[in-house]
């Protein structure tokens, strides 16, 4: 399911790109060819966060080709080493096809993926079987074959996957210095993972784990220094902007500098990647014929033993549970980290974070296993997208407020029983009743009435059950519809609400509800003025 409000399709390539992210370590770990050019899996995902990038620029309500150009745009702009490079090409071509079309039908994805493989196999001046180029070459065929068949789309969609992992078990034999080393090529592996991220999000399913197994044993995801002193020692690349020679100049001169060159884009901008010794000398041309811009050089020899290194160092978990909370403010961010939150995002009302981001946060934390308190009714649905992407199990706790996290950290025993916890947490956090208070920004009507842009608002259960005109006397009044059963109020101050108005509002609650604590802090979240809380 995708959000409404987004232009067409973003959100099915943000979980791809979350797909693709979760198991980037995994991809950098498999990169043996055809130099070690820097980390495999990252270079995809980094490319692709500058397509996310592009596309959170879009209106609400963009079409298809202005998603589609910003798609071709950012992935070119940020394309990182040889695969992010390769990889932008695909899109470009996908994107040829479908910012075309008015509807999703098989015989458009058949047509898209053989653009993708004649726009990304013309951007290889050598291309090698057994990579992502085949990968992407077999699931094209998968297409056509599936149109032949008359398949359904979505039964073409999982025969395309199917055919991507199908092709990268069998690179190898394809591929002598895959069989060597007993691998199969990343940039394959990361393709196939881009497809099932982005078709399981289209078919509403979680994403599927396949298994991948050469002919003759399972993929052994194993260190490899795979660094030859006999290849080139700098990794180069950067943009071209409006070159005063020809392609085939850029192209000539490029292939006599290295190796692994590769030349896309148009006469405003080109992007070039190549290996070479000499990084220095092919940025001094670069800049006699043209402009440049995002300039990478990167030292493969210590990059590899880094990578190694990172690899063989990596330990195991620290501890057996971790916690991701969503909140805006640094008053709610600082009291969720002293209750046990090792990432707090920032994120809230009007500023929902995506699934990459929650993705991302769970990346950061170093737990077998992770509980994400999404803390908006909003925010819910990304959170749970993560479950299916993340390369650790997850749980949600839906909460819609920030207080109901702080009982459910609370509630947290020190369980390494996922399933057990997450029952605790929702438990607690289901017997916190909140509020917001907050300013009305328009004339609108709700179920206390006539609203108008300025009145105070008392919000419940995300209903406007209060108007007024003074802040502390619309927080007594929710508080009264909330605090039946009660045995604490926490009032937690926005960041328009100062120390004195906190002060003076603890003791007028105190003083309405003498049989409850009545405790107050600085959330310093933005929009509501105060967050009240009852449990």
């Amino acid at each position: 399911m995708t959000d409404d409000s987004r232009p067409l399709g973003v959100d099915l390539l943000t979980a791809a790109a979350g797909a693709l992210k979760a198991r980037a370590e995994e991809v950098d770990r498999l990169n043996v060819f055809p130099v070690p050019d820097g980390d495999t899996g990252t270079n995809m995902s980094l490319t692709l966060d500058a397509v996310l990038a592009d596309l959170q620029k879009l209106p609400p309500g963009a079409g298809i080709s202005e998603v589609c150009a910003a798609i071709t745009h950012g992935s070119l702009m940020g394309a990182r080493g040889n695969s992010g490079v390769i990889l932008s090409q695909m899109l470009r071509g996908l994107c040829e096809v479908v910012g075309q079309a008015s509807a999703a039908t098989p015989d458009l994805v058949a047509a898209a993926l053989e653009r993708s493989v004649q726009v990304a196999f013309q951007a290889v001046r050598k291309p090698v079987e057994g990579t992502m180029l085949t990968v992407l070459k077999d699931s094209s065929t998968a297409a056509t074959a599936g149109v032949a068949a008359g398949l359904p789309l979505d039964d073409l969609l999982d025969a395309v996957v199917q055919a991507a992992f199908e092709s990268v078990r069998r690179g190898p034999d394809l591929l002598p210095v895959l069989k060597e080393n007993g691998v199969v090529d990343a940039g394959g592996f990361g393709l196939a993972i881009l497809e099932e991220g982005f078709v399981a999000a289209f078919e509403g399913h979680e994403y599927r784990e396949h298994s991948i197994e050469t002919a003759e044993a399972p993929l052994q995801v194993v260190p490899v220094d795979d660094w030859s002193d006999n290849e080139y020692l700098y990794c180069t690349e950067f943009l071209l902007h409006e070159a005063q020679t020809d392609l085939a100049a850029i192209r000539e001169y490029v292939a006599e500098a290295g190796g692994s060159e590769l030349v896309v884009g148009d006469e405003d901008t080109y992007k070039i990647h190549v290996h070479t010794d000499e990084p220095g000398k092919v940025l001094a041309w670069a800049t006699a014929v043209g402009e440049v811009s995002e300039v990478h050089v990167n030292n493969m020899r210590r990059q590899t033993a880094d990578r190694t290194k990172s690899i063989r160092a990596k330990a195991a978990p620290s501890k057996p549970m971790g916690f991701v909370a969503v909140a805006a403010g640094a008053g709610l961010a600082a009291i969720l980290s002293s209750l046990g939150a090792d990432v707090v995002v920032s994120g809230g009302q009007t500023m929902n974070p995506s699934t990459a981001e929650l993705l991302d946060a769970v990346g950061q934390v170093d737990a077998a296993s992770v509980v994400i308190l999404p803390n908006n009714r909003n925010i819910i649905m990304a959170a749970q997208q993560v479950i299916g992407v993340a390369d650790r199990p997850v749980a949600v706790i839906p909460t819609t407020a920030v207080p109901q996290a702080f009982a459910a950290l609370l509630a947290y025993d020190g369980s390494d029983d996922l399933e057990a916890v997450a029952e605790v947490m929702s438990e607690a956090a289901a017997g916190v009743k909140s509020a917001e208070v907050t300013t009305a920004v328009k004339n609108s009507k709700g179920k206390a009435g006539t609203i108008k842009a300025g009145d105070v608002i008392g919000i419940v259960d995300h209903e406007v059950e209060i108007v007024g005109a003074d802040i502390g006397e619309v927080t007594e009044d929710v508080v009264a519809v909330i605090a039946e059963g009660g045995e604490t109020i926490t009032v937690l101050a926005g960041e328009d609400f100062d120390d004195a108005k906190l002060d003076a509002l603890v003791e007028r609650l105190a003083a309405a509800h003498p049989d409850l604590e009545v405790e107050g802090h600085r959330g310093d979240q933005p929009v509501y003025s105060v967050i009240v809380a009852v449990e």
